[in-house]
């Protein structure tokens, strides 16, 4: 009850606990894939951000020029024109050039000009892009004259003059005294150009930045200052209509210049006109035809109160006077041909959720991946780790999936070998164990049945009686020994004494040992090397080398029959061709020295070669003293060659006999400091 209760605490113990998932391997990866996931997505949505926001300020720009340019010529079109009938070849044009679709309704949304093509055409927004009136300039897309003068507040476009435009008759004399005027500042050295404004009135612009250099040349540029009959009379009319709103407020009357400000003269310019000319007095009632005469007007006070009473009342009359020159407000909608209006890009509510929704989708799939990848990637390692806890608490080893042929795959594969090899290893300890009491327990039972029948009195102690009492406990000995030879060798502490030998020498000590054992068993011991071939070098303990040789000798003679013949050479064998005869002494100090024991035995079967050098094999399953020895012998004889840094290896043809051939490192000393070599376990 105890055992059960212990093995079931080791089941339950921190062993068997699952590592949180912050420190086990799959919540690594899954943390290492959400935060790539994660990176990847920002990163994605910088460089697209950044690049879409780049191209859509480009394409709002370049749509930007372009409408600007629409508005402005639709603009210049009702300044021009007291109605809109033939705007739609304008506006087709301008969508030709622009690539875009460009509408224009009344205020109520009735269709004034279309530009789209389909049968059918689109709805419009319900935002226009723009309200085309020339009374009211949106200062936004409005293109500024050339002279820069407009302000923010002077929202009537320049080229609705109205009243104020020039007829063919008046624009071509003011226009040949401008040339005239033009010609006489040439030549005084003065660069001039004659400009016309929209009223069709020619101005003299000088090139320069100092137009005042014009005031000390002869040149009369007064004569192209005084108004035409057209022009007074609308410049009547104009201060008749701020006057009666000044009146409306109480206010006395004004008398504008022609430039439409009040006061003092100042540099001249003509409603519609960019830019001043030199300055001309203000026309008095006399300069007038007598049925425009009028009494002069007083002034009113300049102040600021006035100032500002005066500019709104002067604005209106404007708009007023024009209303009649210019065609209606009109709605301007400019888009694409599929109805929609200028691209924009803004991250609304509705546009963020979309984003969140991609970059979390993108999140999700990136972690579902990485969790089932994961697990495939798991689930073999805790297969193993299962499989050795339960080869630690003493269960029977069970091999694991193999899954593939990757990483994993191979890992599981070597895990199932060494499983493999660890149970081998483990029934031949069991079995070692069982061989071990086999061996022991023989001589020993025979030493106590002897005894037990001298004790009897059923035996004499004569020599015969003491001579195999001495005969099993020098087996005893003997397999006593060589389980300590083993013992030393697994451990590592063989110890070896190396020093040159002879293998001549060594041999033939060897084949004297045995030569009685071989006589009484009809088998020839010979040794086959010659006393005039050269003698391989070789540095080894002379005492375990004739052990391990002994071993092989006592073996053949075992299992070469009657009339048989074992023989017993050496040679030396160059290292890079692994085996064959030395042809010369030097080939004996380079390479590998070979010990040979050949004989002419019943062979070895091929499916027992590889276990010869097993601990207690045996070729005879039985066991018996007759045919075999206690079976560690040539497991002695491997762990002496690879205590001598050597190998030993096995060739046998059934029924012709066996060579066992021994590999030692020629002139050189085993490895290991004083004496002592670390054997390689089996």
């Amino acid at each position: 009850m105890g055992r059960a209760r212990g093995h079931g605490a080791r089941a339950e113990g921190p062993g068997r606990a699952r590592l949180p998932l912050r420190r086990s391997l799959l919540g690594r990866l899954l943390a290492v894939s959400a935060l790539v996931a994660a990176c990847s997505v920002a990163a994605t949505a910088w460089i697209a951000v950044q690049t879409t926001s780049g191209a859509i300020k480009q394409e709002q720009g370049q749509n930007l020029t372009a409408d600007a340019r629409i508005y402005d010529t639709l603009l210049e079109y009702a300044a021009r024109n007291p109605t809109w009938d033939g705007v739609g070849a304008t506006v087709r044009e301008l969508a030709r050039e622009s690539g875009r679709r460009v509408a224009l309704t009344t205020q109520s949304r009735q269709p004034l000009a279309d530009s789209a093509t389909a049968a059918t055409a689109p709805a419009l927004p319900p935002q226009a892009s723009a309200v085309v009136d020339p009374l009211s300039v949106d200062t936004v897309l409005a293109a500024r004259g050339t002279d820069g003068q407009r302000t923010a507040a002077d929202r009537i476009d320049p080229r609705a003059v109205g009243p104020f435009r020039l007829s063919t008759a008046d624009s071509t004399a003011l226009r040949r005294t401008a040339d005239a005027e033009v010609a006489c500042l040439n030549r005084a050295g003065i660069a001039s150009d004659v400009v016309v404004g929209a009223s069709g009135r020619p101005r003299v612009q000088i090139v320069g930045n100092d137009p005042e250099r014009a005031l000390g040349t002869r040149c009369d540029l007064a004569a192209l200052d005084t108004p035409t009959r057209s022009e007074q009379k609308a410049l009547d009319a104009l201060t008749a209509l701020a006057d009666a709103c000044l009146k409306r407020q109480g206010r006395e009357g004004v008398r504008l210049n022609n430039d439409l400000s009040w006061g003092d003269p100042v540099p001249v310019t003509v409603p519609g006109e960019p830019g001043a000319v030199a300055p001309r007095p203000v026309p008095s009632p006399r300069d007038a035809p007598a049925e425009q005469a009028e009494p002069s007007v007083e002034m009113p006070e300049r102040t600021g109160e006035n100032d500002r009473a005066i500019a709104s009342c002067v604005g209106t009359a404007r708009s007023e006077q024009l209303s009649s020159y210019v065609a209606s407000p009109a709605l301007l909608f400019i888009g694409d041909e599929g109805g929609a209006t200028l691209p924009g890009f803004d991250l609304s509510p509705a546009n963020t959720a979309k984003i969140a929704g991609a970059a979390a989708l993108v999140l999700a799939l990136t972690v579902g991946a990485s969790v089932f990848a994961g697990t495939r990637l798991v689930r073999p390692l805790h297969a193993l780790t299962g499989a050795a806890q339960r080869m630690r608490d003493g269960e029977q080893p069970a091999s694991v999936p193999v899954s593939g042929d990757d990483e994993v795959g191979r890992l599981a594969a070597a895990f199932n070998d060494m499983s493999a090899h660890r149970a081998r290893l483990e029934e031949q300890r069991k079995a070692m164990v069982s061989d071990v009491a086999h061996e022991l327990r023989t001589p020993l039972s025979n030493i106590r049945g002897w005894l037990e029948a001298a004790q009897d009195g059923l035996a004499d102690p004569d020599p015969a009686f003491v001579s195999s009492l001495l005969e099993e406990a020098v087996q005893l000995q003997h397999i006593i020994d060589d389980l300590q030879d083993l013992a030393a060798a697994d451990a590592g502490v063989l110890r070896l004494h190396p020093e040159p030998v002879g293998i001549r020498e060594l041999l033939s000590q060897v084949a004297a040992a045995h030569q009685a054992r071989a006589e009484n068993a009809g088998v020839a011991l010979t040794v086959a090397v010659a006393a005039t071939d050269p003698e391989p070098a070789l540095r080894a303990d002379p005492v375990r080398l004739r052990q391990a040789v002994g071993n092989l000798v006592s073996n053949a003679v075992r299992h070469t029959p009657e009339g048989g013949r074992v023989t017993l050479s050496a040679y030396a064998s160059d290292a890079s061709d692994g085996g064959g005869e030395g042809d010369d002494e030097g080939k004996a100090c380079d390479g590998t020295v070979v010990i040979e024991v050949q004989d002419t035995g019943s062979g070895i079967p091929a499916e027992d070669l590889p276990h010869v050098f097993d601990r207690f094999w045996r070729a005879e399953k039985s066991r018996s003293r007759r045919t075999g020895g206690s079976g560690l012998g040539l497991a002695i004889v491997r762990k002496l060659v690879e205590a001598h840094d050597g190998a030993v290896e096995a060739t046998s043809t059934e029924g012709e006999g066996s060579t066992f051939a021994l590999r030692l490192p020629a002139g050189t000393e085993p490895s290991g400091p004083d004496g002592m070599t670390p054997v390689r376990r089996s």
